[in-house]
Parts: structure tokens; sequence; C-alpha cells
């Protein structure tokens, strides 16, 4: 198959509906608004979630939870991710990112102690979890927080 033998499904592509266009067109006159009304003037209608004065759903269901905008959201990564660096590797934010191991850093990175660390690394990095920062110096690396 080539680009040019490409061609939509049979009956997906319909002639796009040409509203006002007079009677005979089927809908002429009233463009399918109707006679009159709030919805036939132009730039008539309600604003979303607008209910015609019953209180609204966004405002009949209760609150809930809290969202705190001081808090930090950590790029969370395991000990044994760190195995794909080389021996002596001094391992930043900067570096994991080069490597592919994370996307974005979002408010610094956090090392978790899941899996085990087989190479001596310096780890610089915003957290570290009590047992990541062991098995780090445990391989005989370094574990330094930003």
């Amino acid at each position: 198959m080539k680009l040019h033998e490409l061609s939509p499904a049979p009956g997906a592509v319909q002639k796009p509906f040409r509203k006002g266009r007079g009677t005979g067109s089927g809908n002429g006159k009233t463009a399918g608004r109707g006679h009159k009304g709030q919805n036939a003037r132009s730039g008539g209608g309600v604003r979303p979630g607008f209910e015609g004065g019953q209180m609204p759903l966004q405002r009949r269901i209760p609150k809930r939870g809290f969202n705190n905008i001081f808090a930090k959201s950590y790029a969370t990564l395991n000990v044994s991710d760190l195995n794909r660096f080389e021996d002596g590797a001094v391992v930043d934010a900067q570096s994991l990112v080069e490597i592919g191991l994370l996307k974005k850093t979002l408010d610094g990175v956090k090392i978790l102690g899941k899996g085990n660390l087989e190479r001596k690394l310096t780890v610089i990095a915003n957290a570290f979890s009590q047992s990541a920062k062991e098995k780090i110096e445990q391989a005989g690396g370094k574990a330094e927080v930003i």
C-alpha cells in the first residue's frame, strides 16, 4: 500500500452541511435554530454548566480533600535502575535524563531503595530514602543531597 492509495472508509466522509442557504436546502430560513428565543439569537445561549437557575452540579457536589500548593513533587527512581551507569560515575539529574531513566525532573529527584546496587557511584539528588542511602554507601559509593 502506498500513500496515494490511502482513502477513508466508504461513508466516512460527508459533504459539509451548508446552513441558511434557502428553503430548498432543507435547512434555510432559521437554519436549525427554531423561532425566536435565547438560542436563536447571535451570541445567545447559556454558559457551560448553567442549569436554568437550578443549583448547578459543580456546586451541589461537596468539596473534598486538600491540595498543598507548597508540596514538592519528586521524580522517583530506584537504586536498581542506577546499575546502568559505569563504575565510579557521578550520577545527577542531568545524566539521568540523558540516559533516558527520567523524562522530567519535576521539583527534583528522589532515589528510592528498591533492588540492589552493584556499582560504586556518586549519586547527587534532592532526596534519598534511608534504605537507598544505605545501599549506595554499602556498594562503596556516596549519596550527596543537593
